[in-house]
């Protein structure tokens, strides 16, 4: 706010004075809180950062790392990095300084962003889910799996997603400060037929329908290797228990992470259009994002934990060619054996 202003300034240049203020002036929320969260941001921005950071040079660093599904791996880990630059790192400031200093604009800019990447992130998530499923339950559309559909795939994922993320800045909805006002996303306050349409079809298609596919298709593929392993001994042959376990805790993982993240975000929008005079308070109001931004940091360390030639090439990189990967290096969540029974030519794909 500039400091010169007078009370006989021309109504404009109140008009842009008291958007900027909406954005400036402090709530009522105890500095110590600010600084807590400041504190916590901190921690999930250098987390995120390094995480997503490594994943983007591991993945480019190995050619044999360069596969259709990884890249799908590749376009999670960009938007991810994005969520914690635009989001995290600005919050991480705002929060330290104990208001939106950075101003009007700064704020709408950082709402759009962080809304487009982390639907980007969550549609990815949603369309890695629905590979997988072709890969281990139908095969013959799993052998359709190329980088050119992947591509494709992706395209349409960040279009769609972007279509999402303007339309605020069009009227459908809007911009600015949420809960205790250091961080910017979709006007949850505002009570106007424009907002409850946008987020009404907002939490159809950008949540329920991704919940649907994750849970419909990783199901799918559990019961899948089930029904192998229970073939395999049937045939006195040996099934992959161990391995079928690490794959169930590694989908539990993906699910978990993918609630915590996004439900509290999408419960927020459905109780504003449900009931529109309820009272939510600054801090309430503000959590479901902070929890949308620390997915950027959960996923990166599933995909490490479940993708063994992931794993050695990041434990290469970390160790600077110190490390040696002992045993094979292709990943078999019982997916080696789907594919052989599937007669599957391509490269075993990472759960």
């Amino acid at each position: 706010m500039d400091n010169n202003s007078t009370p006989w300034s021309s109504q404009s240049q109140a008009s842009s004075i008291h958007a900027e203020l909406v954005t400036v002036a402090p709530t009522i929320f105890p500095r110590v809180g600010y600084s807590v969260l400041s504190f916590l941001m901190f921690i999930n921005t250098v987390l995120s950062v390094f995480n997503n950071c490594l994943v983007i040079i591991v993945i480019v660093r190995n050619p044999s790392l360069l596969q259709p599904m990884n890249i799908f791996i590749l376009s999670l880990a960009v938007s991810d990095l994005m969520i914690g630059l635009c989001g995290s790192l600005v919050v991480t400031i705002t929060n330290y300084h104990g208001s939106f200093f950075i101003g009007h604009k700064a704020c709408v800019f950082q709402g759009f962003a962080v809304n487009y990447f982390g639907l980007v992130s969550l549609c990815t998530l949603t369309l890695l889910a629905y590979e997988r499923y072709n890969v281990v339950c139908k095969p013959r559309a799993g052998l359709k799996l190329s980088m050119q559909r992947c591509v494709i795939g992706l395209v349409f994922v960040w279009v769609f997603c972007l279509f999402w993320a303007v339309t605020p800045l069009l009227g459908w909805s809007s911009y600015g400060p949420e809960g205790v006002q250091t961080s910017c996303s979709l006007a949850w306050e505002d009570r106007s037929w424009s907002n409850y349409s946008y987020l009404i079809f907002y939490t159809l298609l950008c949540f329920i329908v991704p919940v649907v596919v994750i849970i419909y298709c990783y199901s799918k593929v559990l019961t899948s290797m089930n029904k192998l392993n229970r073939s395999i001994e049937l045939q006195g042959g040996r099934s992959s228990q161990k391995e079928n376990d690490h794959a169930i805790s590694m989908v539990l993982a993906m699910i978990i992470a993918f609630f915590l993240c996004w439900l509290p975000y999408t419960a927020l929008s459905v109780v504003v259009v449900v009931d529109p005079e309820l009272h939510i308070s600054p801090l309430v109001a503000t959590m479901p994002m902070y929890f949308a931004k620390t997915s950027p940091v959960y996923n990166p360390i599933i995909y490490f934990l479940s993708n063994k030639q992931f794993r050695d090439s990041t434990l290469e990189v970390l160790s600077c060619g110190c490390y040696i990967p002992h045993g094979p290096t292709s990943v078999g969540i019982n997916m080696r054996s789907l594919s052989r029974t599937s007669n599957m030519r391509s490269k075993v794909l990472p759960l």
